[in-house]
């Protein structure tokens, strides 16, 4: 299969669209007899499956490398002295595609309670920077930002990657700025999980 001139690589795409119910409505007045007042809706999210035909180990290591890590430590007080020197610590943290790791969890070490080797590791990962240009939108936008990936073994030499795509995450809300950072991340998430694919194949 060819992608984007990507021949070493076979990835197999499953599309899935999930009905979901989220987000509150907008509150118009609050209900003086009650201290919670609950509201819901429907709505409709793709859920991506790309099956790689890769080993975990170093497509789990390319990805990892590609990607820059968010330290929230160095910016604490930056943010309220300097803001713009803030802003220049951010874009150092970069990785490909602008994006970083916030955190993982290692969900297959769990197995091993069980007395099972499994390999699955979930990525929370974005960028805060990208997150401002929808949450100064719409603060809604937070939910959602930053992502989350999963990366999991199915068989010997395919990794499976699962994600709710961002475009529909976001489209939610109904504001045209933030869908379209939206369709923005659909593609920077596809080019650096491609990215690390290739480079795991080299290895």
């Amino acid at each position: 299969m060819r992608r984007h001139g990507f021949a070493l690589v076979a990835i197999l795409i499953g599309l899935g669209a999930s009905s979901i119910t989220t987000y509150c409505e907008p509150l118009t007045k609050m209900d003086t007899n009650t201290a919670i007042q609950t509201s819901a809706t429907e709505i409709q999210v793709t859920h991506i499956c790309l099956d790689i035909k890769v080993d975990f180990d170093p497509f789990t290591r390319h990805l990892e490398a590609l990607l820059g890590r968010f330290d929230p430590a160095s910016l604490k007080a930056l943010l309220q002295t300097d803001p713009a020197e803030a802003d220049t610590r951010l874009k150092q943290m970069e990785g490909d595609q602008g994006l970083m790791i916030f955190s993982m969890q290692n969900h297959g070490m769990l197995f091993s309670l069980a007395g099972i080797q499994r390999h699955a590791i979930r990525y929370i990962l974005g960028n805060p920077r990208i997150a401002f240009q929808m949450t100064r939108h719409d603060i809604r936008a937070g939910l959602y930002a930053p992502l989350s990936v999963l990366v999991y073994e199915v068989a010997p030499g395919i990794v499976r990657v699962e994600y709710d795509q961002p475009s529909s995450l976001f489209g939610q809300f109904g504001n045209a700025d933030v869908a379209a950072v939206g369709r923005e991340l659909d593609g920077k998430l596809a080019n650096v999980i491609e990215h690390a694919a290739q480079l795991a194949t080299r290895s």
